[in-house]
């Protein structure tokens, strides 16, 4: 039932062109569970078809993306952890998500709304965290940019090379997601030591 729902979602909304890719990443970025895999790639391909501007394709990816973090963000600053445990199944948010959202973003902090846009499971939620323990706007804009702009960047490129062949789109993303993992765990173990650092002193 998912499935066909997301199929008929980037059928309505992928009609509208740049402004569809904007709603279906905002979808993707806040609480729906729909996949950007399904978005990004193809409007890649079509930029190198010459019917979309890869560069456009991206910077609507961003938009959409930011809007939903900002989205999670202002419902979780506003209602607070109370909201998510009465109501957080009706957005498919399970309280074992919100849990893990909340350990990745005790142990790395701040930075964790970067890393967090780079993997999978933790992607969509965690706005969430950052919300509740009232992280300052701008790093958290500035965090979220980066790392939606770098996934984003990734996807649409790989929907230029590849091309819309599904089995090697979901190839080269899962080498993609791998190399994000190491470089999320790099980033995060920097951050740390700087962290450390910064304390001994």
């Amino acid at each position: 039932m998912l499935e066909a729902a997301v199929t008929w979602l980037v059928i309505t909304i992928g009609k509208l062109g740049y402004l569809g890719i904007v709603c279906l990443m905002f979808l993707e970025s806040s609480f729906f569970p729909f996949p950007s895999e399904v978005v990004i790639p193809p409007a890649g391909y079509l930029a190198f078809l010459g019917e979309m501007n890869l560069f456009l394709v991206i910077f609507m990816g961003i938009l959409g993306s930011m809007l939903g973090a900002l989205f999670n963000y202002w419902i979780s600053l506003r209602f607070g952890r109370p909201f998510f445990q009465k109501y957080g199944r009706y957005f498919f948010i399970s309280q074992s998500t919100l849990d893990k959202a909340d350990v990745f973003f005790a142990q790395h902090g701040h930075i964790s709304t970067l890393i967090g846009r780079l993997l999978p499971g933790i992607r969509q939620y965690i706005s969430l965290p950052a919300g509740l323990s009232r992280m300052p706007l701008f790093p958290f804009c500035l965090f979220t940019a980066i790392g939606s702009g770098l996934w984003v960047a990734v996807l649409a490129f790989v929907g230029y090379w590849v091309g819309n062949n599904k089995e090697l789109v979901s190839q080269y993303l899962h080498n993609v997601t791998i190399l994000a993992i190491i470089l999320c765990l790099l980033l995060g173990g920097l951050y740390v030591f700087r962290v450390k650092q910064k304390k001994s002193r």
